[in-house]
């Protein structure tokens, strides 16, 4: 089987399993907006949680996977399975001690940071106090999904995704459950929220480990604190934190800023990020996923040609995903708030304030899949000094910006400042990575992405037209809205599919290819 072919494969499963994960946190969020709205407690909860899903984004499913896949690849492919099973069995006891001694600290220190990262909130001691408690509360959630990263980089490694893709369902069935069931029983209703996020993530790892032995890596303590592979990956992981996180970081100085806005701005950059992760959650990252063990692999076989090939269908198969997603999100923001959100303590304003700040994050869609892609590949061919430059770059311009668009747009300027400084990242990194290792087919897949933009105007068009005849600004009538949206995204996305295959899109007979051998 091709790797192509494998790519893709890979990228279905995780597809697959991310969607449903998906469509239960879009869940999550709706039970969340209904019980407790965009504003004070809103505003305290995805504060406190945003330390513990920082440090999650950056360290755990950023850094750490990225630094672990290549080398844990290597003793894979070259080494053996044997030698493979000693460094899982070393790297899980060296970040149960890290990951303890991470929590205690922010527990500890907890009120420290949170004054730091929310300087906004010090002029309201109650929210700051609020999202304190929170915090200290959902500080040990990283310990669990950094353990959860690590297996996941053990088993996309050996060439299982399923499990590690859909233990985030557990997560945010603990959530919802809690949210619904247990909000009546604090004092502070919202404290539930931060229960369910610790349960989820004691349940996403438990689920890992029957899978893990199953593979043959029954996990057992082993102290050896110097085995060579420890310092190679702990040195790529220090640049590979700002490597690849710095969309989250860019994001969290966003919510940073917001703090200094009016109150509920947090709420808003969130609920919006939350549904611009969406098609990102099913597709690109399961891209991003299927395609690192892959270029892993070729890249310590030698085989750069093959790399090559990998990169550029990746990237191929990117475009042509989020581009109709992001025609789609332009066109349908504030429809899909009034649908999903709308309701109980979330009313109409917020449902506008959310779309704009989704408008803005739509635009950088496609910039920030390809940066997901292109990172790892430098990482593969064990460079971690160029991303960590570019990203430094598109950093202190995402700042900049924020600061410059935040007072004439509010959120809806640190949305726009985000997907700026993606695109900016983007293009450096395409450049620097040409530079490296000669051209990877350029033409071929900016041919893709303009074919692929092409298809997706009728599409847009279409939706935008059809999605503005109606009032959304009514109360209820769900299923009336729902079927009225269903209708005019089901006729974009055959515009779309029929204009991609007029146009001789590759990835479309991929696409279906793969489908149809699924149906087999």
């Amino acid at each position: 089987m091709s790797e192509k072919r494998n790519i893709a494969q890979a990228a279905g499963v995780l597809g697959f399993a991310t969607i449903i994960s998906r469509i239960l946190g879009m869940l999550r969020d709706m039970v969340a907006s209904r019980l407790f709205g965009a504003g004070f407690a809103m505003d305290a909860f995805i504060a406190a949680y945003l330390i513990p899903n920082m440090l999650r984004r950056f360290f755990a499913e950023g850094a750490l996977t990225s630094a672990f896949v290549p080398i844990f690849s290597e003793y894979y492919t070259k080494q053996g399975e044997e030698e493979a099973r000693e460094l899982a069995n070393v790297c899980f006891t060296v970040l149960t001690m890290v990951m303890a001694a991470v929590v205690l600290l922010g527990v500890v220190f907890s009120p420290i940071i949170v004054s730091l990262m929310f300087p906004g909130f010090r002029t309201d001691p109650c929210k700051l106090e609020l999202t304190i408690l929170l915090n200290r509360l959902m500080f040990p959630y990283i310990f669990f999904i950094s353990l959860v990263a690590l297996s996941m980089g053990i088993l996309n490694t050996v060439r299982h995704f399923f499990t590690p893709a859909i233990s985030t369902v557990f997560l945010n069935l603990a959530v919802i459950f809690c949210a619904i069931f247990l909000h009546k029983q604090f004092a502070v209703p919202i404290t539930s929220l931060a229960v369910g996020v610790l349960i989820g993530g004691f349940l996403q790892l438990l689920l890992q480990l029957p899978t893990l032995y199953r593979k043959g890596f029954s996990i057992r303590p082993r102290f050896n604190l110097r085995h060579p592979a420890l310092k190679r990956i702990a040195l790529l992981m220090v640049p590979s934190v700002f490597g690849v996180g710095v969309y989250y970081l860019n994001i969290t100085v966003g919510s940073i800023l917001a703090s200094f806005l009016p109150q509920g701005s947090v709420s808003y950059l969130y609920y919006a990020q939350r549904l611009f992760e969406f098609p990102q959650g099913i597709f690109t990252v399961s891209v991003a996923q299927a395609v690192l063990p892959s270029m892993s692999r070729q890249a310590a076989a030698g085989e750069i040609d093959q790399l090559k090939d990998s990169l550029a269908f990746g990237l191929r198969l990117t475009l042509f995903i989020t581009i109709p997603a992001m025609a789609g999100l332009l066109a349908c923001s504030t429809p899909i708030f009034s649908l999903l959100f709308m309701g109980g303590k979330f009313d109409y304003s917020m449902v506008i304030k959310s779309s704009e700040a989704l408008f803005f994050y739509s635009i950088g869609l496609s910039f920030v899949a390809m940066v997901r892609i292109l990172v790892p590949a430098f990482y593969a061919l064990k460079d971690t000094r160029t991303p960590v430059i570019m990203a430094f770059i598109a950093f202190l311009l995402n700042v900049v910006l924020s600061l410059l668009l935040m007072r004439p747009l509010l959120h809806g300027g640190l949305a726009l400042a985000t997907s700026l400084s993606a695109f900016c990242n983007m293009l450096l990194l395409l450049y620097f990575l040409r530079k490296k290792i000669g051209p990877f087919g350029g033409r071929k897949i900016a041919l893709a992405g303009f074919k692929t933009a092409l298809a997706s105007v009728p599409m847009f068009i279409a939706v935008y037209w059809g999605v503005r005849m109606l009032d959304w600004s009514m109360h209820g009538h769900k299923v009336y809205k729902a079927a009225w949206l269903g209708t005019f995204v089901t006729a974009g996305i055959i515009l779309f599919l029929s204009f991609a295959c007029l146009f001789r899109c590759e990835e479309t007979r991929e696409a279906i290819r793969i489908l149809r051998k699924r149906v087999r």
